[in-house]
């Protein structure tokens, strides 16, 4: 009899140490499981700044004969992605209302959005995606991405500098970027009047681009 309870009594230990092991293995995993979850998010995760379009200008300029037109749109939108140890992985995009074109004259922002020139019922947006960032100074980078206005896309270099310091509280809420690009040519995006018009338009092929940009932290 004895022997016999012995035998019960090695099979009920065996029976709860194959319950217990895995139960140990189970807490052991989900306590790396919480240590990872902890630090991967702080090793992989980019800050995301929103532009701030009241506190912000989309603005070009245009030679017109012997003088100079200058415009602006107002309804924009876009992202700046930043990754401060590694810049390169940084990463922006922006959505321009092509409607909102503001040249201070009525008239001709009417003649700008028809289908003579922007077309904005077929082409209401201009777009830019960034595809590399490259620092090039402490606080200024050159961004390549791809703009897309009247329909074609073109690869364009926004050299981007950054007017708050990169350090400290307020640098993480907001920040202020000076944007220029080398000169865009209308030609190239099909930006052209009609013959007659162009001919007696007397506005330049070459459009200056200046951009200040102020994103919030989101």
């Amino acid at each position: 009899m004895n022997k016999a309870w012995r035998s019960v009594a090695s099979a009920a230990t065996r029976l709860r140490n194959k319950r217990i092991l895995p139960m140990k293995h189970m807490i052991r995993f989900s306590w790396l499981t919480l240590v990872f979850a902890a630090l991967i998010p702080n090793a992989v995760a980019n800050e995301t700044f929103k532009f701030d379009v009241s506190h912000s200008t989309i603005g070009f300029r245009v030679h017109q004969f012997l003088g100079t037109t200058t415009g602006k749109f107002s309804r924009f939108s876009g992202n700046i992605d930043i990754d401060r140890a590694h810049p390169e992985h940084s990463s922006v995009s922006a959505r321009i209302q092509v409607s909102s074109i503001d040249t201070g004259i009525k008239k001709r922002d009417d003649h700008l959005r028809s289908a003579e020139f922007f077309n904005v019922t077929k082409y209401p947006e201009i777009t830019f995606k960034s595809r590399s960032v490259k620092q090039t100074g402490p606080q200024s980078g050159d961004i390549l991405g791809d703009l897309t206005m009247h329909g074609v896309t073109r690869p364009i270099t926004l050299h981007a500098k950054l007017l708050t310091p990169m350090r400290g509280e307020a640098s993480m809420q907001r920040s202020r970027w000076e944007v220029t690009t080398d000169s865009l040519k209308r030609r190239d995006f099909g930006l052209m009047f009609g013959s007659a018009t162009e001919a007696v338009s007397g506005i330049g092929q070459e459009v200056a681009i200046r951009i200040e940009i102020e994103a919030v932290r989101s």
